[in-house]
C-alpha cells in the first residue's frame, strides 16, 4: 500500500512531537538568558491569567517593565495580578478585559491602549483555545480561528501607532507546531460545511498565525522598527490540562500520569516568548519562527506561502472590516 503526501506530513508530525517530548523528559530545553530590563517599556499580553501568558508576564515585571494582560475572566486575571505582586511586590502590572472571540471586545481593548498609553515597547498576542466541537463566536466566525487569528490580528493592527513610537518595539504571536495539521481553506474558513476535526480546524488557526507574522513583516517592510516573530512555545502541562474534562480515560491516565515528565512546566513554555520579546540577538531578524528559543526555517512549505498569506491577510481584513485607515496595504502612511 503506497503512502499519500499527506500521510508522510502526518508521520513527520508524529516523529517531530515524540522527538519533542523525548527533549522534554531528558531536559533538553533552552533558555531565555538576557539580563536585559525594561524599566520605562510598556508590554502587552493577552491570555496572561494563567500558563505560559502568567509565566511571561511575571518575568517581564521583574526586569521593569509596565505590563497590561488583557483577559476575558476579570477575576481570574485579578488573582493572577495578586500571585504576581506576592512573589514581586513592586510588579507593575494592570489588567483590561479582553474577550478575543468578540471584535467588540477587542476594539474596546484597543481603545483603552490607544487612550492610556503613550507607547507600546512589545505586544505578546499569547491567547489561544483549543475545543473538541464547533462553536462559533458571536461575530459569526468558527471559535478557534475567530479567537487564535482574526482577534489578534485585529488588536495588532489597531494598535500599530503605539508600536510605533519607541526606537524599537516586537510582536510575538504563539503559534504551535500544530500548524502542520492544518490548511488554510479559503473554500471553508469557518469549517461549516464539513465533518468538524478539531486538530485540523485548531492547526489551521495556527497556521494563520505564522503566515500573519509573515505577511505583517513583509508588509512593514525592512527597514521598519517592528519586528514580529511566531513561536512555538513546546508542548506544555497547562495547556492538556485545559481540556482533561473533554478527554477519554485513557488518555487522561496518560496525561496525569506522565504528563510531568513529557511536557514542560507554563515557566519553561514562556521561554521561547521571552527570547523573542527581549533578546538582542533577533534585532535583524523579523517575520520567522521559533521553538526552544532558537529560530526554525524547517517549517512546511504551506508556512511559507506568501501568495496564501497575502490572500489570508486581504480575507482577514474583510472579516473582521478593518477600516481602510488601519491597513497597511490600502493606507501605507499609516505608520508614517
Amino acid at each position: 500500500m503506497s503512502l499519500k503526501s499527506s500521510d508522510y506530513r502526518i508521520l513527520d508530525i508524529v516523529w517531530r512531537s515524540v522527538t519533542e517530548l523525548l527533549q522534554n523528559a531528558i531536559g533538553w530545553r533552552y533558555k531565555c538568558t538576557t539580563n536585559k530590563q525594561l524599566d520605562g517599556q510598556v508590554v502587552v499580553i493577552t491570555g496572561a491569567n494563567t500558563g505560559i501568558g502568567k509565566e511571561t508576564a511575571s518575568d517581564l515585571a521583574k526586569r521593569g517593565a509596565k505590563v497590561i494582560i488583557g483577559c476575558r475572566d476579570e477575576t481570574r486575571a485579578a488573582n493572577a495580578i495578586k500571585d504576581i505582586k506576592s512573589k514581586n511586590p513592586k510588579a507593575d502590572i494592570t489588567a483590561f478585559k479582553l474577550d478575543l472571540s468578540s471584535l467588540k471586545s477587542v476594539r474596546e481593548f484597543a481603545q483603552q491602549l490607544n487612550e492610556k498609553y503613550q507607547r507600546i515597547d512589545i505586544l505578546i498576542n499569547n491567547a489561544g483555545l483549543t475545543i473538541n466541537n464547533r462553536k462559533e463566536t458571536e461575530d459569526g466566525f468558527e471559535m478557534m480561528f475567530g479567537t487564535n487569528h482574526l482577534g489578534h490580528f485585529l488588536l495588532t493592527l489597531l494598535i500599530l501607532p503605539l508600536l510605533r513610537k519607541p526606537q524599537r518595539a516586537r510582536v510575538v504571536n504563539v503559534a504551535s507546531v500544530a500548524y502542520g495539521l492544518g490548511k488554510i481553506d479559503f473554500d471553508d474558513i469557518h469549517a461549516s460545511n464539513k465533518p468538524y476535526k478539531m486538530l485540523s480546524v485548531y492547526g489551521q488557526s495556527k497556521l494563520a498565525n505564522i503566515l500573519f507574522t509573515r505577511e505583517m513583516a513583509r508588509r512593514l517592510g525592512t527597514d521598519s522598527s517592528i519586528n514580529v516573530y511566531a513561536v512555538h512555545p513546546g508542548c506544555v502541562r497547562t495547556e492538556f490540562a485545559r481540556n482533561l474534562g473533554n478527554l477519554d480515560i485513557v488518555s487522561k491516565v496518560f496525561w496525569l500520569g506522565f504528563g510531568h515528565v513529557f511536557l514542560i512546566n507554563g515557566k519553561s513554555g514562556a521561554q521561547t516568548s521571552l527570547y523573542c520579546a527581549i533578546d538582542e540577538t533577533l534585532d535583524n531578524e523579523t517575520g520567522f519562527y521559533y521553538e526552544n528559543c532558537h529560530r526554525n526555517d524547517d517549517l512546511y512549505s504551506k508556512a511559507k506561502d506568501d501568495e496564501t498569506a497575502q490572500r489570508l491577510w486581504e480575507l482577514s481584513a474583510q472579516l473582521v472590516k478593518l477600516e481602510d485607515q488601519y491597513n497597511l496595504a490600502k493606507n501605507p502612511n499609516y505608520l508614517k
